[in-house]
């Protein structure tokens, strides 16, 4: 399967290929990101995560979650504390980072992309916001994590306050 893949406004070209499975069960596959080549052995994590061994680098590891995002082809991944947009097939469904939240039309829900505990909530139901205005901080993995208003619009609902833990795909704000 080929992919375009657009991270932080940058577009990538990959390509994953089954390559097998491992002794301990986990799914190998052949990973190409724009003509550069690994082996990497997927075990899936929970609703949203993934442990990503990489065999041909002495089997260095780590984890990633990656979940549902506010737009069609949209993915917030969380890799090594931080958080990205990832927009797949970004050139094929229009979306570029030139405009964020050009393509939200109707109501926008901003959902938590992982587990964790909302920090603060930065608005309050009948605010006016603009795109890719903060509306809320949700900590996860020990990193706070600022998640922002996917157009311009009045916020309908909050539906959750400081302290309340969430699971990922829990809705926390949505905008009108």
């Amino acid at each position: 399967m080929t992919f375009d893949i657009e991270v932080n406004g940058r577009s990538r070209n990959v390509s994953i290929e089954r390559a097998g499975e491992t002794i301990d069960g986990a799914l190998r596959l052949r990973v190409n990101v724009d003509g550069a080549s690994w082996l990497v052995d997927v075990q899936r994590s929970g609703d949203f995560g993934f442990s990503l061994v990489f065999p041909e680098a002495g089997d260095r590891s780590t984890a990633v979650c990656v979940a549902p995002g506010q737009a069609p082809g949209e993915l917030l991944a969380y890799l090594a504390g931080r958080m990205a947009v990832v927009f797949v097939n970004a050139t094929r469904t229009g979306r570029g980072a030139a405009d964020p939240g050009a393509g939200a039309h109707g109501e926008q829900k901003v959902v938590a992309p992982m587990p964790g505990r909302v920090v603060r909530v930065l608005v309050t139901t009948g605010d006016q916001v603009e795109a890719r205005q903060p509306v809320i901080v949700v900590e996860a993995m020990k990193m706070e994590n600022e998640l922002r208003s996917p157009k311009a619009g009045r916020v309908k609902d909050v539906a959750v306050q400081a302290g309340t833990s969430v699971q990922a795909g829990r809705v926390l704000v949505v905008i009108d």
